[in-house]
């Protein structure tokens, strides 16, 4: 595939790269690191809702978004790894939107992207206490009451968790296992018996919660699709969410590659450069390749996305190219921030050094929605079946 970005969506990342190197700088990412547990900066998220509107960039116009496609999403999110965005961007777009476009009827859509749209927050949460990312990951469970239905159970590593005003929550029937008896339910916060609490995390940039239900009541209305019958929703929306996470890693990749460059050229060893040594010329190219593959699996990826949501491709190709895309770029992010302190020496993994935020945010990112291990056995039984 010979993949360009069109004029516009160049205008869309140019315009992305030069907001964040203004508002997302090492300054900015270090204090929002040292507020925590407090919620996000309301101000900057204020900012990218109104001045940006990237919170709705490819939810559709009749629920009050842009109506652009996933490559320009893409397009906001790789300067958004770059710069180690801090804010609940990805758990509201990319995951808690993503389920509600894959998976909420027309009145739920009209209700609640309209919400994340005006700037609500909003995330996701599926993942047990045992932190299986998959769909037959989910542990907590359902349970009818009359027309409505009750939750209970707890919820880990979930993104922004603790400060979303909208929570879409993945539930399994009481005795059901695997696939089966999965629903997807949307609520707001508030919920009565609904917990929540911040878990500190290796990576600071990117907050996680604990969520815990003890019989909240969701009513009929909440039910995104068919009861039980939510698992293949969920598996697409873990995919579009795996594409997205993909391309921010690229852009953590190529930013870590950019100053292990730059650091080689000004660090001065034996009377010349290191950056003129063959050894960290042969590094230096391996990691190019590395990370130009990786946003090549990105972008295709990205394109599958955008038909998967018009119904133009099927899950099963969605599905493959998210795990090619989450694969290649989890496995490049996380070398290339390793080799990036190898470059750098010791000072690589100092508090004064940005580097070490990164390689933090690579290893991170690798294991959110499943490593590249895991990815690549899930394409072998594809292949297999």
């Amino acid at each position: 595939m010979d993949f360009k970005f069109t004029e516009e969506q160049l205008m869309i990342r140019d315009t992305a790269e030069a907001f964040l190197a203004e508002f997302s700088g090492s300054a900015a990412v270090r204090e929002q690191m040292a507020a925590q547990p407090a919620a996000y900066d309301a101000e900057l998220w204020r900012r990218i809702c109104t001045d940006m509107y990237w919170q709705a960039i490819h939810v559709p116009e009749q629920y009050g978004g842009l109506g652009l496609g996933y490559v320009e999403l893409l397009a906001v999110l790789e300067p958004m790894g770059r710069h180690l965005l801090c804010s609940p961007f990805f758990a509201t777009v990319c995951l808690a939107a993503n389920a509600l476009l894959v998976a909420a009827d027309d009145r739920q859509k009209a209700e609640f992207l309209a919400q994340i749209a005006a700037g609500t927050t909003a995330t996701l949460a599926w993942t047990g206490a045992r932190g299986q990312w998959s769909v037959a990951g989910v542990e907590g469970v359902w349970s009818r009451s009359g027309e409505d239905f009750v939750l209970n159970g707890q919820w880990r590593f979930v993104p922004d968790g603790h400060s979303a005003q909208l929570l879409v929550i993945a539930a399994r029937e009481a005795g059901s296992d695997g696939e089966d008896g999965i629903s997807l339910f949307v609520l707001p916060a508030d919920a009565p018996g609904l917990g929540r609490e911040w878990l500190p995390a290796m990576d600071q940039t990117r907050p996680q919660a604990r969520l815990s239900c003890r019989d909240v009541v969701v009513p009929a209305r909440g039910l995104l699709g068919e009861a039980g019958r939510a698992a293949p929703l969920l598996g697409k929306t873990l995919d579009l969410a795996s594409i997205a996470l993909a391309a921010e890693q690229v852009g953590g990749a190529q930013r870590v590659l950019d100053m292990s460059v730059e650091y080689s050229r000004e660090r001065v060893q034996f009377g010349r450069s290191i950056a003129s040594f063959q050894a960290i010329k042969h590094k230096a190219a391996d990691l190019l390749l590395k990370v130009e593959s990786a946003r090549s699996a990105a972008s295709y990826a990205a394109c599958i996305a955008g038909r998967a949501l018009l119904g133009d491709a099927g899950d099963a190709e969605l599905r493959e190219a998210a795990s090619v895309a989450k694969a290649w770029c989890s496995d490049a992010y996380f070398l290339t921030a390793g080799s990036a302190i190898q470059i750098h020496g010791g000072i690589g993994v100092t508090w004064e050094y940005d580097l070490q935020l990164y390689f933090k945010r690579s290893r991170s990112s690798e294991v959110l929605l499943g490593n590249g291990a895991q990815h690549r056995e899930r394409i072998a039984a594809m292949l297999l079946d």
